[in-house]
Parts: structure tokens; C-alpha cells; sequence
């Protein structure tokens, strides 16, 4: 017996048939594997043999293997084996490193307005990628000190650091070091997952070679800069330096680029907001290795040691409230572009014009707080029990509340007869006097108004979770999110441009878009476009209709009325559709034919469920979104062409190449309108980018005319505080005032504003469109209006002005007729509900290709 393989194989070495033959029986089930291995392979012809032949070279080598001294080079052979095994299967599997020389970084898709105020941004990842040239030479330095030294000089792989790192787990049998380099980290990155374990770093050892081989270090350099996690969703280094510091990175000191280069490490341990002491001193061992390498001066590392650390979040906050305007153009990316789209860096421009915008946004919130005051206090929002609570209880309750712009969540804390003591948040308190909360009347739900006044003691109680708004005087008052919805929307008559677009009180409140995705019935606001049908049909402003209950089959149950309940008798179409009567509006349309006018109403751009099949389309029972309405009216607005409202001026890739461009077809504003001194042109467009003209100019022209009287004379008069003679606009209520509208244009802006409850509950008495929406409607052009001079609107050609009898709607010489527009053809009048028969082709004609005839002579008509 042998005490040991070693003994066995030192007598072995002298005589091997008498060491073979002191081996025990199971000996050769004790052997090392390794050794029972090579057995196999060599055979046992070879490990016997005497010597009665010498060993040939190959044969000693094999022999040498067998012996305790080629143990090591068993283990080396096996795992070059099997390392070349591994290679020969994973490197078809490889990805493709010439991918990296085209990386699309993800960066958040930005939505601008149209003077490049940011609107919102979407996406995770907060990147602003920066070619290597840009990044300073101290930044870079910063990063090589700590991460990769010798990046310059390797290969891709440290020896060194992998020999440390190999020493380090010999010795702790733990993974503590990884001994990446920047190269190794590109490519762990991009193409592998950051688990460790062998096979994973023999994996990424061989696709840095092959990275190392493919591109230039400056490339790699480049790739790593801008792909690295500096926490708070900040990636790359151009975005990190903006978001710590708010600086360019050419203004980053040398604390400053140690700093950040300390970061990614660990970026929740390491991060100088969350962790700043932790932070400071990484910075510090990054500033000596830089003086260590010579990157720095024993002064500079001196100064830059003692400098406090200024680092805080730089969030930059959207210049521009409009969160449903950020929403549909999310929406329209992703709906182009894929999903991916929030991701690739894109930045969108608006047609948003800021002031409109935020002046579109106070206005509704104005009428909804307006409106909802006027109708009484609902409550509170919630009741909780506040006995015991601490002030940060009470914080943390409030930071649940739903961030509603200008309506600061407040929780009552005592009530007496004088007022009532209140808790903001914060530590900070206030107090209601009795005076500030008598305003609170108890709501009567089925009518929507407001019951008796009360008391502070009634209108809150201790633990109510209220709301309060500045009232512009440094106090505050009290208030509630209105229940009532509202929107609106503002275009550019000369090519659809989407100037302002509200969809609620708030985005954040609800996501809802009433400005585009609501359909609702318009009312009477679609009259108008019932009697632009009639007057290219051959009626005049002057034509008579019949105020009168309408004659319906027995079948139809339908019974419509004024809403006054009256009826006029036979009126001229100027004062029907200013007073908007139902009955003679009703009539009208019976008189003109329901498909004749639908023919008509859809080159408006209106499907068809805008335009029911029945005489109840005339006071607007089909469905409409505001801004559809708004297309409508347009229209009239620009002297009859078809403009489509749109809202993406341009789109840009995250290199500032532009993708798209908008172009619109536009109409010829200028040849329509005049403003203060100017005049009117004749030169049109450009042919190739005029829009279609749908209606005759004059039937624009009577049309505005009809409008102006309801603002003068009619339902709209509340328009008139304005002070402004070229606003015209029609009001529009539906059954039960569940929606009230009121559309309406100027020279350089068409608006249309509604307000209603998304339940379709009703508004209340005297809500209609002619208050609740005309008061949204005033509010934003009075400021929007600020600055543009008065346009004044010239007849076109073929419109005659004549003297009209007031009441008998014919031609008259007398002192008390008025002076009305009428298209020369359709001159001969009568005092009838129905005009003068027209040439069927007179309504599809535009004013481009009309032939007038020659006025008639007076005695020739009547």
C-alpha cells in the first residue's frame, strides 16, 4: 500500500510493474477523476510500459500530464476546452456591434407651443444626448480617474483590473469587484443584463474585444457618456449636469464633473440630493485620484476640496399650462410614430399661441367658478376626523388631494359664529370671517340654484376638507372644484391653426378632452348654417318666414315651440335668427327641402351625425365637438373656404431634422378683411395652397351680417360690452338648458365655448347660451382681442344694397325702410315665407366662376 498517489508515483517513476503490482484492488476507483480521465484516453498500454523502449517526445508529454505535476495543466487544458466550446457556440449568437455606430438614445418627446415655451415632456428617461467634442476635457478626466484609468491604453479588457478583481474573490470568495472597464460598461450596457456571473463576463469580455475592434475609443467614450444612469430618471451626462446644477457643461467646475462622475456607481447611494454626505466624500476620492494622475494641481484639488457642494434638482417645470393640448399631441405621435415615439427625443411644435392659451384656460375656469358660485355650495369634498392629528397628520392627508390649479385643498380646524380656522398645509394657518363664507347657500339639486344664505356655523364644519382661492387682494376665499364641465377652442379663420384649446377646469382633475372628444348637441348655434343654405337657395335677409306652430303629420309626436312660447307671425330671416325662433327656423328649412339643405350644410365638413334626417336638425339636435363647430363657423369667417383645424406646426427628430412641416391650404384672409388703415387685396394665394372655397362670398358676407344683428339685436347681447363692431356670434341652447354654446368669430379669430354637465344634468334657468357660455366666451376675447384693430368687412361684388319695408320684407322708397345686402339675381323679392324661384345652379356656383347679369331696372321687378 502507498500512503499517497504521490509516493505511488515516484516509485512508479523507477518501477512501475512493481508499483503497479503493490496497488491494491479498488485503487483505481479511488483515483482522482482527472486521473481516471486520462487513463481513459491514454490507455493503459501506454501508463505500463517498461523500459525496455525509451519515451518518444509525446509520449514523455503524455506521460508528464499523468504525473501530480501536470495536474494544473490538466485543469488549463479542460477549461480552454471548454472556453473554446463556449466561444465556438456563442459567437453566432452575438449581436451586431456596428449597431452601435447608430444608437437612437431615448430621450423624452417634448411638445412645444408655438413660440417654443415647453408645453409638457414625455417619456422616462430624461436624456439630452452631446457628442464627444462638447464634453470638456476636465469632465472626461473626472470619469476616467474614477472608473477607467488606463481606458486609453487597454484593449478593451484590463489584465490588471482583472487580476485584482480575480485575487479578490480567491480571497472573500465574493463577487466584490468587477474590473470593468468604460469599454467593458458600454458594452454590458447596450447589449448584456447587469447580472454577474461567469458566463455573463465571459460574454461580455468577448463582445468588448469585438467592440474595441469595431469602433474608435473616442466613439466608445461617447456611447458611455451619454448612456449612463444618474438617478432621477437623469441619462447621460449633459442631462445630469442640467438637472444637479442647471448648468451647460462647459460651466461645470471641477467639483462639479467629480461630482457627477461619482454617481453612477450608485446612483441612489452616491446621489448628492439624497445622499449628500455619502456624496461629498466620493467626490473627494475622485478629486485626489485626479490630482494622483495629474489631471488637477495641488491648488486647484486644494480649492476644490473646500467648496461646498451646491448640487439640488433642476427640474426645469412647463412655461405653459395646456395639458389636453400635450395629451392629443402625445395621442397623434404615438399614433404615427408607434409606441416607441415618447421614447426617440422627438420635439413637437404647436400652433399654440401662449397668451391665447392662458387666457383661453382663465377664462373657462373663470365662468365654471362663476357658474358654480352663482348655484350654490355643494359641501365639502371630504369629512375626517381630525381630533388627535398632528400637523404632520394633517399634512399628509392633504397631500392626497387632488392638485387642482388655484383651489389650495384646506382642512377646517374650528368653527364659530365670527368665522371658521383653517390648516393649509405646511404648518400654515389662516381664518374665514363669517362675511368671506356667507356666500356658501345650500344647493337645491333639482333646479341647480342656490337656497338661503347661512351661517359660518352651517356652511363648515370642523374636519371638512375644503377649498380656497386668492382673491387677487392677497386673501383668500372660499370655493369648490365646479362639477360644471366646460371648453373651448380658438382657430385661425385663415388656415385652421389651433390658437388656444381648453377641455376642462383642469387636465389634472380629468382627462377627459371636451374640446375635441365630446359630441354634443349644438342648439341653435347650428342655425346659421341653415340659413346659409336658404340664402343660396334665393331667400334675402328680408325674406319673410312664419313664426308659427309648423304643420306635422298626426304621427309625429314631436310639438316644438319658441322658447318664450310666442309666436311672431310672419318676420323677416334678419330678426328669425337673431331672436333664434325655433318655429320660423323650423319653417324655413320645411320651405327649403331637409335634403336640399343637408347637401348644402355637409361641404361645411359636418357628417351626418351632425345632420339628422328631420326638421329637428335645424335647432341643432345632432352632435357636435366644439371644435368641429369651430371649423364651421370658419367659413363664414374667411369668406367662404374650407380650412381643417389642425394643432402640430412642425415635428423634429432629436437631431433637430425636420419630419414634418405643416403646410395647410389656406384662404385669402387679407383679400376679405380690412384692419384700421389697411385695405383689402386682390392678389389671392398661392393657387397651389388656397383652399376650396365651399360658399359664395356673399352668402359669407350676408351671413356675418346676420350674426352682427344677433349681437346687436339679439340673443347675444352680451357681447356688446366688448365694445367692438366686428365681433359676431350665435348663442345656442339645447332642451332643458343642458348645454349652452356660443360660437362666434372676428377677423382673426374664430371661438367657440360651451358649458353643460357631463352627466347631461341641466344648468338651471336663464343658463343658456346667451349667459353661461357667452360670459366664457367674452371673457377670452376680451383679452385676446387686446391690440388688434377693428376689421371692417367690404360687400363683394354682386350684392346690391336696397331700401327693405321692415315689416312686409319688400322693396320701398319709404324713410322708415332699412338698407339690406342682397345677391343681384336674387333681387325680386315677395312678402312670402318662400323667395323669388332661383336658378338651380345659383347655389353651387363660387364667386370665382359666377356670370351676373346686369342690374335689372326697378320698374322691370316690381
Amino acid at each position: 500500500m502507498y500512503r499517497s498517489w504521490a509516493e505511488w508515483n515516484l516509485v512508479k517513476a523507477s518501477d512501475p510493474e512493481a508499483a503497479h503490482a503493490r496497488l491494491p484492488s479498488d485503487a483505481s476507483e479511488n483515483q482522482p477523476k482527472t486521473s481516471r480521465t486520462l487513463r481513459r484516453v491514454l490507455g493503459e498500454r501506454v501508463r505500463r510500459r517498461s523500459g525496455r523502449a525509451p519515451r518518444s517526445v509525446i509520449g514523455w508529454f503524455l506521460h508528464f500530464l499523468s504525473s501530480a505535476f501536470g495536474q494544473p495543466l490538466q485543469i488549463m487544458a479542460i477549461g480552454f476546452v471548454g472556453a473554446a466550446v463556449f466561444i465556438n457556440v456563442t459567437l453566432p449568437e452575438m449581436p451586431d456591434v456596428e449597431t452601435l455606430r447608430n444608437v437612437q438614445f431615448k430621450e423624452p418627446l417634448r411638445v412645444y407651443a408655438s413660440d417654443g415655451s415647453l408645453i409638457s415632456e414625455f417619456g422616462i428617461q430624461r436624456r439630452r444626448p452631446v457628442a464627444l467634442k462638447d464634453v470638456p476635457p476636465i469632465v472626461i478626466q473626472a470619469f476616467l480617474a474614477t472608473e477607467d484609468s488606463r481606458f486609453f491604453e487597454h484593449q478593451g479588457v484590463d489584465a490588471v483590473g482583472m487580476g485584482r478583481a480575480l485575487l479578490s474573490y480567491l480571497q472573500t470568495g465574493t463577487k466584490a469587484q468587477g474590473a470593468s472597464t468604460i469599454s467593458m460598461q458600454v458594452t454590458r450596457n447596450f447589449f448584456l443584463t447587469p447580472e454577474k456571473t461567469f458566463q455573463r463576463k465571459l460574454m461580455e469580455v468577448l463582445l468588448t474585444l469585438h467592440v474595441e475592434q469595431t469602433l474608435t475609443k473616442e466613439e466608445i467614450l461617447e456611447l458611455y457618456l451619454n448612456k449612463i444612469f444618474f438617478g432621477h430618471r437623469a441619462y447621460g451626462i449633459s442631462a445630469a449636469a442640467a438637472l444637479y446644477y442647471d448648468k451647460p457643461l462647459d460651466r461645470l467646475t471641477v467639483a462639479e464633473a467629480a461630482m457627477l462622475a461619482g454617481i453612477p456607481k450608485a446612483p441612489s447611494a452616491n446621489n448628492p440630493t439624497t445622499n449628500p454626505k455619502r456624496a461629498l466624500e466620493r467626490r473627494n476620492y475622485i478629486l485626489g485620484r485626479m490630482l494622483e494622475l495629474g489631471y488637477i494641481g495641488q491648488e486647484e484639488y486644494a480649492i476644490s476640496i473646500a467648496t461646498p457642494d451646491m448640487a439640488s434638482l433642476h427640474r426645469r417645470e412647463p412655461d405653459l399650462e395646456a395639458g389636453y393640448v400635450a395629451e392629443m399631441t402625445r395621442a397623434e405621435m404615438i399614433r404615427f410614430y408607434g409606441e416607441d415615439a415618447i421614447n426617440q427625443g422627438y420635439r413637437v411644435t404647436t400652433t399654440i399661441d401662449p397668451r391665447l392659451q392662458t387666457q383661453a384656460q382663465e377664462a373657462v375656469r373663470a365662468s365654471l367658478r362663476r357658474y358654480d358660485r352663482r348655484h350654490g355650495y355643494r359641501g365639502p369634498e371630504d369629512v375626517v376626523q381630525i381630533a388627535g392629528m398632528s400637523e404632520d397628520d394633517m399634512d399628509a392627508y392633504l397631500a392626497k388631494a387632488i392638485a387642482i390649479p388655484d383651489l389650495v385643498p384646506a382642512l377646517v380646524t374650528r368653527v364659530s359664529s365670527r368665522g371658521a380656522d383653517l390648516y393649509l398645509g405646511e404648518g400654515k394657518r389662516l381664518s374665514l370671517s363669517a362675511k368671506q363664507l356667507s356666500w356658501a347657500r345650500s344647493r337645491r339639486n333639482l333646479a341647480r340654484w342656490r337656497g338661503p344664505k347661512r351661517r359660518s356655523s352651517n356652511a363648515v364644519a370642523t374636519g371638512d376638507l375644503i377649498r380656497l382661492k386668492e382673491d387677487g387682494k392677497g386673501g383668500w376665499i372660499l370655493s369648490q372644484i365646479p362639477a360644471v364641465a366646460g371648453a373651448l377652442v380658438s382657430v385661425d379663420p385663415r388656415d385652421g391653426a389651433v390658437r388656444a384649446l381648453v377641455g376642462g377646469y383642469a387636465y389634472t382633475e380629468t382627462k377627459f378632452n371636451r374640446a375635441i372628444d365630446m359630441r354634443r348637441q349644438p342648439g341653435s348655434s347650428f342655425k346659421p348654417f341653415v340659413y346659409a343654405a336658404a340664402l343660396s337657395r334665393g331667400w334675402t335677409p328680408a325674406s319673410l318666414v312664419k313664426d308659427q306652430a309648423v304643420k306635422l303629420p298626426r304621427r309625429e309626436r314631436w310639438n316644438p315651440k319658441n322658447a318664450d312660447h310666442k309666436e311672431l307671425g310672419s318676420i323677416r330671416l334678419r330678426k328669425a335668427l337673431a331672436l333664434s325662433r325655433n318655429l320660423a327656423s323650423i319653417n324655413l328649412l320645411q320651405s327649403l327641402g331637409i335634403e336640399e339643405a343637408q347637401s348644402y350644410i355637409g361641404r361645411f365638413g359636418f357628417g351626418p351625425e351632425a345632420m339628422p334626417k328631420g326638421l329637428s336638425m335645424v335647432l341643432g339636435t345632432g352632435e357636435l365637438s366644439p371644435v368641429k363647430l369651430a371649423e364651421g363657423y370658419a367659413v363664414f369667417a374667411n369668406g367662404g373656404y374650407h380650412v381643417i383645424p389642425y394643432f402640430i406646426q412642425r415635428i423634429e427628430d432629436g437631431n433637430g431634422r425636420v419630419l414634418f412641416q405643416a403646410n395647410p391650404p389656406s384662404a385669402c384672409l387679407d383679400c376679405w378683411y380690412t384692419r384700421g388703415s389697411d385695405s383689402a387685396t386682390t392678389q389671392g394665394l398661392d393657387p397651389a395652397r388656397q383652399a376650396k372655397r365651399i360658399i359664395d362670398p356673399r352668402t359669407a358676407f350676408q351671413m356675418t351680417s346676420l350674426l352682427r344683428e344677433v349681437v346687436e339685436h339679439g340673443t347675444g347681447r352680451r357681447a356688446l360690452k366688448l365694445d367692438r363692431p366686428d365681433i359676431v356670434g350665435k348663442t345656442g341652447t339645447t332642451n332643458d338648458v343642458r348645454d349652452s354654446w356660443f360660437a362666434g368669430f372676428q377677423a382673426d379669430f374664430v371661438t367657440v365655448a360651451w358649458m353643460g354637465f357631463d352627466d347631461f344634468g341641466k344648468l338651471g334657468r336663464g343658463e343658456g347660451g346667451g349667459k353661461a357660455a357667452l360670459g366664457m366666451w367674452v371673457d377670452f376675447m376680451k383679452q385676446a382681442l387686446d391690440g388688434h384693430p377693428v376689421a371692417t368687412l367690404d360687400p363683394p361684388s354682386g350684392l346690391i344694397e336696397v331700401r327693405v319695408d321692415p315689416v312686409r320684407g319688400v322693396e320701398t322708397t319709404a324713410k322708415n325702410g332699412i338698407l339690406e345686402y342682397v345677391q343681384e339675381e336674387f333681387r325680386p323679392m315677395q312678402a312670402a315665407s318662400e323667395p323669388v324661384a332661383a336658378e338651380s345652379s345659383a347655389s353651387s356656383r363660387s364667386s370665382a366662376s359666377v356670370k351676373r347679369s346686369a342690374p335689372r331696372v326697378m320698374d322691370d321687378l316690381f
